[in-house]
């Protein structure tokens, strides 16, 4: 069974996983071993029974640790945002486990916040992930919340750190919807290619796609490309 709960964030009576849970949780069990099934569906139990904090460290909290090593490297992310739903985390205990946790850790609790954060309670968390230069956290940190949470004036610095730090822009969640018709975002995307293009530095290729997104009749000079409002080039 699915111990999840109702509304995201606030203890209750467990109820069946929503549907994208529900399918992470299948896909997870079809590519584990019987092992790591065993472990994955106990840990969830003892999540679900125990939410929340029980003493210095929760029983759950101690599996998302060890979830690395029970389902291994390529598994473990998916096996930690289950664990957390489980665990029915709200924005403080988010908060203390991205604090306390590994770079792996943190990744898999900036990947469970729109499934978890109704609110922008959440938002310390991607802010801190985003000071970083850890380019898989920045990916994680542009995910569904922070495209339903940030402003626009530090989302546009989340589109530019992705461009700074070389992470692809398709890890920006909903980046057509809000970068439509943003001259902001437009006027910072060609200020950004004229100081590289100075420098002697190449543009990023996906600065491209941005700016063709934002409607902007500019393109900055060192660009190369043509691309239409979905960001593909054509």
């Amino acid at each position: 069974m699915n111990h999840l709960h109702d509304t995201p964030g606030t203890p209750g009576t467990p109820t069946e996983a929503p549907p994208a849970l529900a399918a992470l949780r299948a896909g997870l069990h079809s590519r584990l071993d019987s092992a790591a099934r065993t472990w994955l569906d106990r840990s969830l139990d003892e999540a679900a029974a125990q939410p929340g904090s029980h003493g210095p460290v929760s029983v759950w909290e101690l599996r998302i640790a060890e979830a690395g090593r029970r389902c291994g490297p390529e598994h473990a992310d998916a096996a930690r945002v289950l664990l957390l739903h489980a665990a029915r985390a709200d924005a403080d205990t988010l908060a203390r486990v991205y604090r306390q946790g590994t770079a792996a850790e943190r990744r898999a609790v900036l990947q469970s916040l729109h499934h978890l954060v109704t609110g922008p309670d959440a938002l310390p968390i991607v802010e801190d992930a985003l000071r970083t230069n850890d380019t898989r956290l920045v990916a994680a940190a542009v995910g569904p919340y922070a495209a339903r949470h940030l402003d626009a004036h530090n989302w546009r610095h989340a589109v530019l750190k992705c461009l700074f730090t070389g992470v692809p822009v398709d890890a920006v969640a909903d980046l057509p919807h809000r970068a439509r018709a943003d001259a902001e975002l437009a006027r910072m995307l060609g200020d950004y290619a004229e100081e590289r293009t100075a420098a002697g530095r190449p543009v990023p290729h996906d600065l491209h796609r941005v700016l063709a997104l934002t409607e902007h009749p500019a393109t900055p000079s060192g660009t190369e490309g043509t691309y239409g409002t979905d960001g593909k080039e054509s």
